[in-house]
């Protein structure tokens, strides 16, 4: 117990500010990289690598050889094959990372503007369900879509019921592909998504919804799709599809998603402002 003891107050002694600052660094980081991951497909394969993590001091204290060998092989190779797989994971991160401050509070709407602009989709939603015409919108929140915009045809209107409605009218060239939505404006449509790889999604999903998860798995969109099977409403975000909405609905959850997005812009913002009043005041 004493050995214990003395060991203890001996560590505690060698601890300087800057080793407790590194700690506290380092588990920000980690923190912060699993926020950015959770509820992802990378999620899953980060529980493996901490499992494989602490089966590898284990197998070399019980002498496990083969054990070891294989577990060390494969979490080299996992690694490398990380950056691959979940490239759009990463890019995501990085594209969080980068995002400025200044930039954060800009795309923030005021209350008023967020409702109308709401009330607008959620009527042309609706409209396209009871006629059950097929649809797939893409509300924007923090992660810019600009290669998925540039895959399109560019509108940079104001968003209206009727407009989103002409846009998905069948046979007309861009029924088929995504819209975007940045705040009140409709920036471009006919967008091709990425599909999602989930081979877990029901089989019946067809590609509309594919996209829909896909484009949800990296990026931080909320997306909106309307089956032109059934007319059933649908909403895919973080990589998850809920389905069957109906207006009023719809439109409560919209509005609280696009409000817990504004207030997280503006945690985030106010953060980083802060830090920079810092930096400029100890420089």
């Amino acid at each position: 117990m004493q050995e214990i003891s003395t060991f203890i107050i001996n560590t505690l002694k060698n601890i300087s500010v800057f080793s407790v600052l590194d700690i506290l660094v380092v588990a920000y980081i980690f923190y912060k990289g699993y926020t950015l991951i959770r509820e992802t497909r990378a999620e899953q394969l980060l529980k493996g690598i901490v499992l494989m993590v602490a089966l590898i001091p284990i197998s070399y204290v019980l002498k496990l050889e083969m054990l070891n060998f294989i577990l060390n092989k494969t979490l080299t190779i996992g690694l490398l094959s990380i950056v691959i797989i979940f490239q759009p994971e990463i890019r995501r991160a990085l594209e969080h990372i980068g995002r400025s401050a200044f930039e954060e509070i800009h795309n923030i709407q005021d209350e008023e503007e967020r409702n109308i602009t709401v009330n607008e989709i959620v009527t042309a939603i609706q409209n396209l369900a009871e006629t059950k015409t097929g649809a797939l919108i893409v509300i924007e929140q923090a992660t810019r879509l600009g290669e998925v915009l540039n895959s399109g045809t560019i509108l940079d209107a104001k968003v209206t019921s009727n407009l989103l409605e002409n846009i998905f009218v069948v046979n007309t060239p861009l029924h088929d592909g995504a819209t975007i939505i940045r705040k009140d404006r409709i920036l471009a449509s006919g967008c091709v998504l990425p599909l999602t790889n989930n081979n877990t999604i029901n089989k019946k999903l067809g590609t509309r919804h594919r996209a829909a998860i896909g484009l949800s798995e990296v990026s931080d969109s909320i997306v909106l799709v309307v089956s032109e099977e059934t007319g059933v409403i649908s909403l895919a975000i973080n990589g998850r599809l809920t389905r069957n909405y109906d207006k009023e609905k719809l439109r409560v959850i919209l509005i609280k998603m696009m409000q817990h997005s504004d207030k997280k812009k503006v945690k985030s913002a106010g953060e980083r402002v802060r830090a920079w009043i810092r930096r400029k005041k100890t420089n």
